[in-house]
Protein backbone atom coordinates (compact mmCIF):
# COMPACT_ATOMS: atom_id res chain seq x y z
CA UNK A 1 0.00 0.00 0.00
CA UNK A 2 3.22 2.20 0.17
CA UNK A 3 3.15 4.63 -2.98
CA UNK A 4 5.73 4.01 -5.52
CA UNK A 5 8.92 5.95 -4.97
CA UNK A 6 10.66 8.31 -7.30
CA UNK A 7 12.87 6.37 -9.75
CA UNK A 8 16.24 8.82 -9.91
CA UNK A 9 16.67 8.80 -6.20
CA UNK A 10 16.07 5.22 -5.59
CA UNK A 11 18.70 4.20 -8.17
CA UNK A 12 21.08 6.25 -6.85
CA UNK A 13 20.59 5.59 -3.29
CA UNK A 14 19.98 1.66 -3.28
CA UNK A 15 23.21 1.00 -2.10
CA UNK A 16 23.65 3.83 0.55
CA UNK A 17 25.88 1.69 3.02
CA UNK A 18 26.65 -1.43 1.09
CA UNK A 19 30.29 -0.33 0.91
CA UNK A 20 30.70 -0.91 5.31
CA UNK A 21 31.10 -4.38 4.68
CA UNK A 22 34.26 -3.43 2.88
CA UNK A 23 35.26 -1.38 5.75
CA UNK A 24 34.98 -3.66 8.53
CA UNK A 25 38.52 -3.99 9.42
CA UNK A 26 38.66 -5.72 12.52
CA UNK A 27 36.19 -9.19 13.81
CA UNK A 28 35.67 -6.82 17.34
CA UNK A 29 35.38 -3.63 15.04
CA UNK A 30 31.77 -2.13 14.63
CA UNK A 31 30.61 -0.71 11.05
CA UNK A 32 28.12 1.87 11.04
CA UNK A 33 25.77 -0.53 8.45
CA UNK A 34 26.00 -3.02 12.06
CA UNK A 35 24.76 -0.06 14.17
CA UNK A 36 21.90 0.37 11.94
CA UNK A 37 21.23 -2.68 11.68
CA UNK A 38 21.20 -2.55 15.78
CA UNK A 39 18.77 -0.45 16.16
CA UNK A 40 16.47 -1.54 13.42
CA UNK A 41 16.03 -4.59 15.22
CA UNK A 42 15.36 -3.07 18.71
CA UNK A 43 14.87 0.37 19.14
CA UNK A 44 11.82 0.51 21.41
CA UNK A 45 11.12 3.96 19.74
CA UNK A 46 10.90 2.23 16.23
CA UNK A 47 9.34 -0.86 17.81
CA UNK A 48 6.79 0.94 19.59
CA UNK A 49 5.61 3.07 16.10
CA UNK A 50 5.35 -1.04 14.69
CA UNK A 51 3.32 -1.84 17.04
CA UNK A 52 0.96 1.36 17.07
CA UNK A 53 0.82 0.67 13.25
CA UNK A 54 -0.51 -2.77 13.34
CA UNK A 55 -2.90 -0.84 15.96
CA UNK A 56 -3.67 1.18 13.05
CA UNK A 57 -3.99 -1.80 11.07
CA UNK A 58 -7.01 -3.24 13.32
CA UNK A 59 -9.53 -0.41 12.37
CA UNK A 60 -10.10 -2.06 9.26
CA UNK A 61 -11.80 -5.05 10.51
CA UNK A 62 -13.23 -2.93 12.90
CA UNK A 63 -14.92 -0.93 10.30
CA UNK A 64 -15.90 -4.06 8.64
CA UNK A 65 -17.79 -5.70 11.54
CA UNK A 66 -20.27 -2.83 11.41
CA UNK A 67 -21.50 -3.80 7.85
CA UNK A 68 -21.69 -7.79 9.40
CA UNK A 69 -24.44 -9.44 10.44
CA UNK A 70 -24.51 -9.96 14.56
CA UNK A 71 -26.48 -12.42 16.48
CA UNK A 72 -26.41 -12.63 20.37
CA UNK A 73 -28.34 -14.94 22.48
CA UNK A 74 -30.08 -13.87 26.51
CA UNK A 75 -31.07 -16.14 29.12
CA UNK A 76 -32.62 -15.10 32.30
CA UNK A 77 -33.92 -17.33 35.26
CA UNK A 78 -36.56 -15.58 37.46
CA UNK A 79 -37.74 -16.97 40.81
CA UNK A 80 -41.02 -15.27 42.37
CA UNK A 81 -40.46 -14.13 46.03
CA UNK A 82 -43.67 -12.40 46.49
CA UNK A 83 -46.71 -13.15 43.79
CA UNK A 84 -49.02 -10.41 42.65
CA UNK A 85 -52.29 -10.45 45.09
CA UNK A 86 -54.67 -10.05 42.14
CA UNK A 87 -52.94 -12.39 39.70
CA UNK A 88 -54.12 -15.84 40.06
CA UNK A 89 -51.82 -17.32 36.73
CA UNK A 90 -48.62 -15.87 37.83
CA UNK A 91 -46.01 -18.58 37.60
CA UNK A 92 -43.53 -19.34 40.40
CA UNK A 93 -40.57 -19.43 38.57
CA UNK A 94 -39.43 -18.91 34.89
CA UNK A 95 -36.78 -19.80 32.38
CA UNK A 96 -36.61 -17.73 29.13
CA UNK A 97 -34.03 -17.46 26.46
CA UNK A 98 -34.32 -15.05 23.22
CA UNK A 99 -32.19 -15.45 20.14
CA UNK A 100 -31.95 -12.84 17.83
CA UNK A 101 -30.00 -12.43 14.25
CA UNK A 102 -29.57 -8.78 12.47
CA UNK A 103 -28.07 -8.90 9.07
CA UNK A 104 -27.30 -4.81 7.96
CA UNK A 105 -28.41 -4.29 4.12
CA UNK A 106 -27.91 -0.36 3.81
CA UNK A 107 -26.59 1.93 6.33
CA UNK A 108 -26.33 5.02 3.73
CA UNK A 109 -22.69 4.39 2.81
CA UNK A 110 -21.36 4.75 6.49
CA UNK A 111 -19.65 1.23 6.77
CA UNK A 112 -18.31 1.35 3.10
CA UNK A 113 -16.79 5.01 3.47
CA UNK A 114 -15.69 4.04 7.03
CA UNK A 115 -13.83 1.20 5.88
CA UNK A 116 -12.03 3.17 2.83
CA UNK A 117 -11.14 5.48 5.42
CA UNK A 118 -9.56 3.09 7.85
CA UNK A 119 -7.26 1.80 4.49
CA UNK A 120 -6.03 4.75 3.53
CA UNK A 121 -5.13 5.76 7.40
CA UNK A 122 -3.45 2.37 7.67
CA UNK A 123 -1.61 3.45 3.86
CA UNK A 124 -0.75 6.84 6.35
CA UNK A 125 0.60 5.21 9.14
CA UNK A 126 2.56 3.06 7.11
CA UNK A 127 4.39 6.25 5.49
CA UNK A 128 4.72 7.37 9.46
CA UNK A 129 7.00 4.36 9.89
CA UNK A 130 8.79 5.29 7.55
CA UNK A 131 9.43 8.49 8.65
CA UNK A 132 9.94 7.09 12.18
CA UNK A 133 12.84 4.48 10.26
CA UNK A 134 14.30 7.70 8.61
CA UNK A 135 14.73 9.81 12.17
CA UNK A 136 16.02 7.37 14.04
CA UNK A 137 18.23 6.12 11.44
CA UNK A 138 19.86 9.66 11.33
CA UNK A 139 20.26 9.69 15.05
CA UNK A 140 21.90 7.15 14.92
CA UNK A 141 23.83 8.15 12.34
CA UNK A 142 24.66 11.30 14.61
CA UNK A 143 25.81 9.04 17.10
CA UNK A 144 27.96 7.07 15.36
CA UNK A 145 29.74 9.97 13.89
CA UNK A 146 29.63 11.69 17.19
CA UNK A 147 31.62 9.35 18.78
CA UNK A 148 34.24 9.53 16.11
CA UNK A 149 34.48 12.74 16.34
CA UNK A 150 34.66 13.10 20.26
CA UNK A 151 37.45 10.40 20.47
CA UNK A 152 39.34 11.81 17.88
CA UNK A 153 39.41 14.96 20.08
CA UNK A 154 40.23 13.09 23.05
CA UNK A 155 43.21 11.97 21.20
CA UNK A 156 44.37 15.32 20.04
CA UNK A 157 43.57 17.31 23.58
CA UNK A 158 46.14 13.85 25.03
CA UNK A 159 48.58 14.72 22.75
CA UNK A 160 48.55 18.43 23.15
CA UNK A 161 48.72 17.88 27.21
CA UNK A 162 51.47 15.71 26.61
CA UNK A 163 53.68 18.02 24.81
CA UNK A 164 52.50 20.64 26.44
CA UNK A 165 53.81 18.69 29.46
CA UNK A 166 57.17 18.38 27.53
CA UNK A 167 57.72 22.09 26.90
CA UNK A 168 56.79 22.83 30.66
CA UNK A 169 59.37 20.58 31.27
CA UNK A 170 62.18 21.91 28.73
CA UNK A 171 61.07 25.53 30.35
CA UNK A 172 61.67 24.79 33.98
CA UNK A 173 65.11 23.08 32.68
CA UNK A 174 66.12 25.87 31.00
CA UNK A 175 64.83 28.68 33.51
CA UNK A 176 67.35 26.73 35.92
CA UNK A 177 70.29 27.58 33.44
CA UNK A 178 69.11 31.16 33.43
CA UNK A 179 68.17 30.97 29.91
CA UNK A 180 64.54 32.01 29.95
CA UNK A 181 62.29 34.00 32.46
CA UNK A 182 59.71 33.16 35.05
CA UNK A 183 57.32 34.53 32.75
CA UNK A 184 58.21 31.80 29.90
CA UNK A 185 57.46 29.21 32.64
CA UNK A 186 53.91 30.74 33.77
CA UNK A 187 53.12 30.88 30.44
CA UNK A 188 53.64 27.31 30.04
CA UNK A 189 52.40 26.96 33.12
CA UNK A 190 48.62 28.25 32.01
CA UNK A 191 48.46 26.38 28.83
CA UNK A 192 49.13 23.15 30.14
CA UNK A 193 46.74 24.05 33.40
CA UNK A 194 43.74 24.93 30.34
CA UNK A 195 45.14 21.92 28.39
CA UNK A 196 44.16 19.80 30.97
CA UNK A 197 40.96 21.46 31.20
CA UNK A 198 39.84 21.14 27.34
CA UNK A 199 40.64 17.60 28.08
CA UNK A 200 38.31 17.03 30.72
CA UNK A 201 35.77 18.60 28.60
CA UNK A 202 36.36 16.71 25.64
CA UNK A 203 36.40 13.19 27.79
CA UNK A 204 33.11 14.77 29.14
CA UNK A 205 31.66 14.94 26.20
CA UNK A 206 32.67 11.33 24.32
CA UNK A 207 31.60 9.68 27.49
CA UNK A 208 28.01 11.53 26.93
CA UNK A 209 28.26 10.65 23.06
CA UNK A 210 29.00 6.88 24.22
CA UNK A 211 25.79 6.95 26.64
CA UNK A 212 23.47 8.28 23.40
CA UNK A 213 24.91 5.67 21.02
CA UNK A 214 23.83 2.87 24.02
CA UNK A 215 20.45 4.75 24.17
CA UNK A 216 19.82 4.68 20.40
CA UNK A 217 21.76 1.19 19.19
CA UNK A 218 21.33 -0.95 22.49
CA UNK A 219 25.03 -1.59 22.81
CA UNK A 220 28.25 -0.07 23.29
CA UNK A 221 30.43 1.38 20.83
CA UNK A 222 33.34 -0.44 20.18
CA UNK A 223 36.50 0.23 17.99
CA UNK A 224 33.70 2.68 15.42
CA UNK A 225 34.73 2.11 11.62
CA UNK A 226 34.83 4.94 9.45
CA UNK A 227 31.79 5.13 7.69
CA UNK A 228 31.48 4.85 3.65
CA UNK A 229 31.15 7.77 1.62
CA UNK A 230 27.20 8.64 1.07
CA UNK A 231 26.27 7.60 -2.45
CA UNK A 232 23.13 9.65 -4.48
CA UNK A 233 23.33 12.85 -2.75
CA UNK A 234 21.99 15.55 -5.25
CA UNK A 235 23.68 18.26 -7.35
CA UNK A 236 21.52 20.96 -6.62
CA UNK A 237 19.24 21.62 -4.00
CA UNK A 238 16.22 21.85 -6.85
CA UNK A 239 16.99 18.21 -7.74
CA UNK A 240 16.79 17.66 -3.98
CA UNK A 241 13.67 18.80 -3.44
CA UNK A 242 11.81 17.75 -6.40
CA UNK A 243 12.74 13.85 -5.07
CA UNK A 244 11.67 15.06 -1.85
CA UNK A 245 8.37 16.23 -2.94
CA UNK A 246 7.95 13.17 -4.10
CA UNK A 247 9.56 10.78 -1.65
CA UNK A 248 9.19 12.41 1.62
CA UNK A 249 7.46 9.44 4.01
CA UNK A 250 5.65 13.08 5.71
CA UNK A 251 4.34 14.17 2.26
CA UNK A 252 2.88 10.68 1.77
CA UNK A 253 1.43 10.41 5.40
CA UNK A 254 -0.31 13.86 4.91
CA UNK A 255 -1.27 13.09 1.83
CA UNK A 256 -3.38 10.12 2.78
CA UNK A 257 -4.87 11.62 6.04
CA UNK A 258 -6.64 13.97 4.02
CA UNK A 259 -8.28 11.60 1.71
CA UNK A 260 -9.13 10.12 4.93
CA UNK A 261 -11.06 12.97 5.98
CA UNK A 262 -12.61 12.94 2.77
CA UNK A 263 -13.72 9.29 3.44
CA UNK A 264 -14.90 10.63 6.93
CA UNK A 265 -17.52 13.64 5.54
CA UNK A 266 -19.12 10.74 3.87
CA UNK A 267 -19.56 8.64 7.01
CA UNK A 268 -20.79 11.96 9.05
CA UNK A 269 -23.36 12.56 6.10
CA UNK A 270 -24.72 8.83 6.01
CA UNK A 271 -26.74 9.71 9.36
CA UNK A 272 -29.25 11.72 7.37
CA UNK A 273 -30.33 8.46 4.86
CA UNK A 274 -32.16 5.29 5.80
CA UNK A 275 -31.13 1.72 6.95
CA UNK A 276 -32.09 -1.35 5.69
CA UNK A 277 -32.19 -4.33 7.82
CA UNK A 278 -33.28 -7.88 7.86
CA UNK A 279 -33.71 -9.61 11.46
CA UNK A 280 -34.63 -12.83 12.95
CA UNK A 281 -35.55 -13.46 16.34
CA UNK A 282 -36.93 -16.76 18.27
CA UNK A 283 -37.91 -17.03 21.91
CA UNK A 284 -38.30 -19.88 24.38
CA UNK A 285 -39.98 -19.71 28.21
CA UNK A 286 -40.69 -22.51 30.56
CA UNK A 287 -42.88 -21.86 33.27
CA UNK A 288 -41.74 -25.29 35.29
CA UNK A 289 -44.76 -26.32 35.87
CA UNK A 290 -45.41 -23.38 38.31
CA UNK A 291 -47.91 -21.68 35.54
CA UNK A 292 -51.49 -22.28 37.12
CA UNK A 293 -54.49 -21.03 34.64
CA UNK A 294 -57.71 -23.01 36.12
CA UNK A 295 -56.54 -26.00 34.43
CA UNK A 296 -56.15 -29.80 35.34
CA UNK A 297 -52.06 -29.44 35.80
CA UNK A 298 -51.76 -25.99 35.22
CA UNK A 299 -51.96 -26.20 31.14
CA UNK A 300 -48.75 -25.72 28.88
CA UNK A 301 -45.83 -24.28 31.02
CA UNK A 302 -43.95 -24.07 27.28
CA UNK A 303 -44.00 -21.29 25.29
CA UNK A 304 -42.21 -20.92 21.66
CA UNK A 305 -42.01 -18.45 19.63
CA UNK A 306 -40.14 -17.05 16.15
CA UNK A 307 -40.35 -14.09 13.88
CA UNK A 308 -38.67 -12.81 10.73
CA UNK A 309 -38.30 -9.66 8.96
CA UNK A 310 -36.91 -6.55 7.63
CA UNK A 311 -36.37 -3.22 9.42
CA UNK A 312 -36.48 0.08 7.65
CA UNK A 313 -35.17 3.47 9.69
CA UNK A 314 -36.03 6.66 7.83
CA UNK A 315 -34.74 9.37 9.80
CA UNK A 316 -36.72 12.79 9.77
CA UNK A 317 -35.09 14.89 12.49
CA UNK A 318 -32.53 14.75 14.75
CA UNK A 319 -31.91 17.87 16.24
CA UNK A 320 -29.50 18.83 14.17
CA UNK A 321 -26.99 16.33 15.77
CA UNK A 322 -25.81 15.57 11.69
CA UNK A 323 -25.05 18.67 10.36
CA UNK A 324 -23.04 19.13 12.98
CA UNK A 325 -21.15 16.34 12.43
CA UNK A 326 -21.03 17.01 9.07
CA UNK A 327 -19.60 20.47 9.68
CA UNK A 328 -17.43 18.79 12.04
CA UNK A 329 -15.66 16.66 9.41
CA UNK A 330 -15.54 19.13 6.54
CA UNK A 331 -13.28 21.39 9.11
CA UNK A 332 -11.55 18.17 9.60
CA UNK A 333 -10.69 17.61 6.29
CA UNK A 334 -9.95 21.57 6.05
CA UNK A 335 -7.40 21.30 8.83
CA UNK A 336 -5.49 18.00 6.72
CA UNK A 337 -5.69 20.33 3.48
CA UNK A 338 -3.39 23.05 5.31
CA UNK A 339 -1.44 20.57 7.33
CA UNK A 340 -0.35 19.50 4.11
CA UNK A 341 0.61 22.49 2.74
CA UNK A 342 2.40 22.51 5.84
CA UNK A 343 4.13 19.45 6.00
CA UNK A 344 4.92 20.55 2.51
CA UNK A 345 6.44 24.00 3.38
CA UNK A 346 8.43 21.67 6.19
CA UNK A 347 10.09 19.25 4.09
CA UNK A 348 11.46 21.96 1.51
CA UNK A 349 12.88 23.84 4.17
CA UNK A 350 14.58 20.62 5.96
CA UNK A 351 15.88 19.39 2.42
CA UNK A 352 17.26 22.83 1.01
CA UNK A 353 18.91 23.77 4.78
CA UNK A 354 20.34 20.47 4.89
CA UNK A 355 21.69 20.84 1.23
CA UNK A 356 23.59 24.19 2.34
CA UNK A 357 24.75 22.15 5.55
CA UNK A 358 26.23 19.62 3.83
CA UNK A 359 28.21 22.04 1.12
CA UNK A 360 29.17 24.47 4.07
CA UNK A 361 30.49 21.60 5.56
CA UNK A 362 32.18 20.31 2.55
CA UNK A 363 33.86 23.60 2.27
CA UNK A 364 35.22 23.63 5.60
CA UNK A 365 36.61 20.54 5.49
CA UNK A 366 39.03 21.58 2.56
CA UNK A 367 39.50 25.15 4.56
CA UNK A 368 39.81 23.10 7.77
CA UNK A 369 42.34 20.78 5.69
CA UNK A 370 44.84 23.62 4.45
CA UNK A 371 44.52 25.20 7.96
CA UNK A 372 46.00 21.98 9.57
CA UNK A 373 48.20 21.85 6.69
CA UNK A 374 49.28 25.56 6.93
CA UNK A 375 49.37 25.51 10.84
CA UNK A 376 51.43 22.46 11.10
CA UNK A 377 54.19 23.74 8.70
CA UNK A 378 53.90 27.29 11.03
CA UNK A 379 54.78 25.23 14.04
CA UNK A 380 57.78 23.48 12.85
CA UNK A 381 58.96 26.66 11.81
CA UNK A 382 58.16 28.00 14.98
CA UNK A 383 59.94 25.33 16.68
CA UNK A 384 63.09 25.61 14.39
CA UNK A 385 63.30 29.83 14.93
CA UNK A 386 63.25 29.37 18.62
CA UNK A 387 65.78 27.46 18.73
CA UNK A 388 67.86 30.46 17.48
CA UNK A 389 66.40 32.52 19.60
CA UNK A 390 64.21 34.43 17.33
CA UNK A 391 60.62 33.24 18.69
CA UNK A 392 60.14 33.53 22.33
CA UNK A 393 58.10 30.29 24.07
CA UNK A 394 54.68 32.23 24.12
CA UNK A 395 55.12 32.08 20.32
CA UNK A 396 55.76 28.12 20.36
CA UNK A 397 52.72 27.93 22.68
CA UNK A 398 50.34 30.42 20.52
CA UNK A 399 51.64 27.38 17.15
CA UNK A 400 50.46 24.47 19.20
CA UNK A 401 47.05 26.04 19.75
CA UNK A 402 46.77 27.18 16.38
CA UNK A 403 47.09 23.56 15.35
CA UNK A 404 45.25 21.94 17.63
CA UNK A 405 42.24 24.49 16.71
CA UNK A 406 42.89 23.64 13.21
CA UNK A 407 43.03 19.95 13.81
CA UNK A 408 39.52 19.93 15.60
CA UNK A 409 37.36 22.02 13.44
CA UNK A 410 38.68 19.95 10.63
CA UNK A 411 36.83 16.68 12.87
CA UNK A 412 33.95 18.34 13.53
CA UNK A 413 33.96 19.55 10.05
CA UNK A 414 34.07 16.04 8.91
CA UNK A 415 31.19 14.77 11.20
CA UNK A 416 28.48 17.90 10.26
CA UNK A 417 29.47 16.71 6.71
CA UNK A 418 27.96 13.06 6.96
CA UNK A 419 25.61 13.98 9.44
CA UNK A 420 24.52 16.90 7.18
CA UNK A 421 24.49 14.60 4.24
CA UNK A 422 22.73 11.63 5.85
CA UNK A 423 20.03 14.16 7.05
CA UNK A 424 19.74 15.13 3.11
CA UNK A 425 19.18 11.67 2.09
CA UNK A 426 16.34 11.09 4.75
CA UNK A 427 14.50 14.58 3.63
CA UNK A 428 14.91 13.10 0.45
CA UNK A 429 12.93 9.65 1.42
CA UNK A 430 16.28 7.69 1.01
CA UNK A 431 17.35 6.77 4.25
CA UNK A 432 15.12 4.30 5.04
CA UNK A 433 15.90 0.45 5.74
CA UNK A 434 15.17 -1.13 2.34
CA UNK A 435 17.94 2.09 1.02
CA UNK A 436 20.39 0.71 3.38
CA UNK A 437 21.46 -2.98 2.63
CA UNK A 438 20.49 -3.75 6.75
CA UNK A 439 22.28 -7.22 7.20
CA UNK A 440 20.69 -9.34 10.17
CA UNK A 441 17.61 -11.17 8.35
CA UNK A 442 14.52 -9.81 6.70
CA UNK A 443 13.71 -6.53 6.73
CA UNK A 444 10.38 -5.36 8.88
CA UNK A 445 6.91 -5.19 6.37
CA UNK A 446 3.98 -3.81 7.52
CA UNK A 447 2.31 -5.64 5.11
CA UNK A 448 2.39 -9.01 6.56
CA UNK A 449 0.46 -7.94 9.24
CA UNK A 450 -2.76 -5.70 7.33
CA UNK A 451 -2.92 -8.98 5.07
CA UNK A 452 -3.11 -10.95 7.93
CA UNK A 453 -5.89 -9.24 9.80
CA UNK A 454 -8.02 -7.22 7.61
CA UNK A 455 -10.39 -9.91 6.92
CA UNK A 456 -10.56 -11.74 10.17
CA UNK A 457 -14.20 -12.14 11.73
CA UNK A 458 -14.03 -14.76 14.76
CA UNK A 459 -14.90 -12.67 17.45
CA UNK A 460 -12.21 -15.22 19.89
CA UNK A 461 -9.35 -15.02 17.30
CA UNK A 462 -7.02 -12.53 19.90
CA UNK A 463 -3.50 -13.40 19.04
CA UNK A 464 -0.62 -13.90 20.75
CA UNK A 465 -0.13 -11.86 24.28
CA UNK A 466 2.70 -8.78 23.54
CA UNK A 467 6.13 -9.27 24.35
CA UNK A 468 9.13 -6.14 24.59
CA UNK A 469 10.87 -6.58 21.48
CA UNK A 470 13.26 -3.86 22.24
CA UNK A 471 16.44 -4.46 24.04
CA UNK A 472 17.04 -3.12 27.70
CA UNK A 473 20.23 -1.25 28.77
CA UNK A 474 20.27 -1.44 32.66
CA UNK A 475 22.69 -3.87 32.49
CA UNK A 476 25.22 -2.02 30.65
CA UNK A 477 28.39 -0.73 32.05
CA UNK A 478 28.64 3.20 32.38
CA UNK A 479 31.02 4.54 29.80
CA UNK A 480 34.37 6.01 29.93
CA UNK A 481 36.87 8.49 27.99
CA UNK A 482 39.19 5.87 26.88
CA UNK A 483 40.51 5.87 23.43
CA UNK A 484 43.21 3.94 21.30
CA UNK A 485 45.43 6.57 20.14
CA UNK A 486 45.91 4.06 16.97
CA UNK A 487 42.16 3.73 15.76
CA UNK A 488 41.23 7.15 16.54
CA UNK A 489 40.55 9.25 13.94
CA UNK A 490 42.70 12.35 13.35
CA UNK A 491 43.25 14.87 10.38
Amino acid sequence: MTAKRHSLGRATATALLLFSTALAGPAMAETLQGALAKAYASNPTLTGARAGQRATDENVPIQKAAGRPGADVTGTYSESILKPTISFTSPQRTVNAQAQLNVPLYAGGAVRNGVKAAKVRVEAGQANLRGTEASIFSQVVAAYMDVIRDSAIVSLNLANVKVLDVNLQATNDRFEVGDLTRTDVAQSQSRLALAQSDLQTAQANLITSRENYIALVGSAPDDLVPPPALPGLPATPQIAVQVALADNPDIIAAEKSRDAARYDVNVAKAGNLPTLSAFTQAGYTNYLDTLENGTVGGGSQINKQAQAGVQLSIPLYQGGRVAAQVRQRQAQLSQTMEQEIETERSVISQTRAAYASWQASLQTIESSQKAVDAASLSLEGVRAENSVGSRTILDILNAEQESLNARVQLVSARRNAYVAGFSLLAAMGHAEADDLGLEGGALYDPMVNYDRVKGKWFDWDYGQAPVPTATRTVDSVPQNANVNPETAQQP
